[in-house]
């Protein structure tokens, strides 16, 4: 098994690899450019963890559906802080509470630079994506998850990550294409919550399906460097065993099979 190394973001040529080490030096500690650092920290004093369901969201990622402030806490007073704050709320929704609570918050500027919204005390970073650009969904990602993401993003022949990653959307999704990870053209496929282990997997090799479904798991862009494993849902969908519990089968529904 190959052993996780922690990545290396070398700032290069490139915005997109230079963006990476801005994340990676903020995730550090040192102060990245940014422009909006102190309504981000009046933004942090003002919401306090536990306001988020443990699970992140469900469902829509519309603005309608989760771009609010989290329930219970002020509404910013200017037009900056709202948006800001808006942002950081849809980010953190989009994976479980326990990692976007502490999790540095971004955004990808037009240059493909990535911007801090807030600042992190994890390895986690979580975007606020984009409801009117397909492809730009809330999301949460890991260090191996953000270095395939950012590859992905640059189109580069293949992902650099070298141990498996994770990426949370648990607010839903939307894609392109489902077999090739550069379109960009194609009508918006709708996806439902998911995560994703990012590694390329195979789905013949694994008897695993590759077609959109609403549940259960499938391969992405199968046969191709940037396959993963699509799990839908959430990690905490059904009931937790605990002991002494009965087990209570259940029976599904299907077409009939004449022999």
């Amino acid at each position: 098994m190959m052993a996780k190394r922690k990545p290396t973001l070398k700032k290069t040529r490139g915005t997109r690899t230079a963006a990476a080490s801005r994340i990676a030096a903020a995730m550090r500690g040192k102060p990245p450019i940014d422009p909006l650092v102190s309504i981000s920290a009046r933004h942090e004093r003002s919401h306090a963890p536990g306001s988020v369901s443990q699970e992140g969201a469900s469902g829509s990622f519309s603005n309608n559906a989760i771009a609010s402030m989290p329930p219970g806490q002020p509404v910013p007073a200017t037009k900056p802080e709202q948006i800001l704050g808006i942002k950081i709320a849809r980010a953190m929704l989009s994976g479980p509470r326990n990692i976007t609570r502490d999790a540095t918050v971004a955004e990808m500027d037009a240059d493909g630079d990535l911007v801090i919204l807030r600042r992190g005390t994890n390895n986690w970073v979580c975007f606020p994506g984009d409801e009117n650009q397909i492809g730009n969904p809330p999301m949460c990602a890991d260090p191996m998850g953000l270095q395939w993401m950012m590859d992905l993003i640059a189109k580069r022949p293949r992902p650099t990550n070298r141990a498996p990653g994770l990426i949370y959307m648990l607010c839903g999704a939307s894609q392109h294409s489902t077999t090739d990870p550069f379109d960009r053209t194609s009508p918006a496929i709708p996806i439902g919550p998911h995560w994703m282990i990012i590694w390329p997997f195979d789905a013949k090799q694994s008897g695993l399906p590759t077609s959109v479904r609403d549940a259960g798991a499938w391969v992405m862009f199968d046969g191709t460097p940037y396959a993963y494993l699509h799990i839908c849902g959430t990690p905490w969908t059904g009931n937790v065993y605990d002991e002494g519990s009965e087990p209570v089968w259940t029976m599904a529904y299907g077409p009939r099979i004449d022999c």
